[in-house]
């Protein structure tokens, strides 16, 4: 072991503070933002309610899923049950003879569901999984003497992110069911979002 000189001892007497080990101050790092494994579903937590008394107790998602306008992932609430089964016989739009369908919502996202009632006109958001998402442009309609179109100013199914849309008039209500009239997406398809069509100023 080396001998510490007197001079030292003497210069540490004078000053007893401990000598630094760093002129370099580190800050703590940031917790690791954690990720959900795949295939993980968030489970449904309540909060308290809001201060405001026009609000009701909100029951919220607890998610761990990370989500950047150019990163996300979208997750069904529900999907459509209903008696077609494949995009060939379908009708193209509602309007020319769907039949009335049902929309299963999964059970925790059923509390979102609770002011629902027959006869409501809501717009429902679905994945159109049927579809093709390599497709740029189409004949509107299937009819070839139509020139091509690009598929933004069409309703095909094929396109590069294949959402649908279908305003529908809600005929039932049950804890995670929900009776619809006719509805042209075929049995299975995914419902992305359920949003209420808006009405006058007035009434929103």
């Amino acid at each position: 072991m080396a001998r510490t000189s007197a001079s030292t001892r003497a210069a540490r007497a004078r000053d007893p503070s401990p000598t630094p080990t760093s002129t370099t101050s580190r800050r703590p790092s940031p917790p690791c933002p954690r990720r959900a494994p795949p295939g993980a579903r968030p489970s449904a937590t309540s909060v308290v309610a809001a201060a405001s008394p026009r609000w009701k107790e909100q029951t919220v998602l607890s998610s761990e899923f990370s989500s950047s306008p150019d990163h996300f992932e979208v997750r069904p609430v529900g999907r459509v049950r209903s008696p077609l089964t494949a995009r060939t016989g379908a009708p193209r739009q509602a309007d020319e003879g769907a039949p009335p369908a049902e929309i299963v919502l999964s059970p925790e996202f059923a509390p979102a569901a609770a002011d629902l009632h027959a006869g409501m006109r809501v717009v429902l958001l679905t994945w159109l999984h049927a579809g093709s998402r390599d497709v740029l442009s189409v004949y509107p309609r299937g009819d070839r003497t139509r020139p091509p179109t690009g598929v933004f100013a069409t309703r095909s199914p094929d396109r590069p992110n294949p959402i649908g849309l279908h305003e529908v008039t809600i005929t039932s209500v049950t804890p995670e069911v929900l009776g619809v009239s006719g509805l042209e997406a075929i049995d299975g398809t995914p419902i992305l979002d359920i949003k209420p069509t808006l009405g006058s100023v007035e009434t929103r």
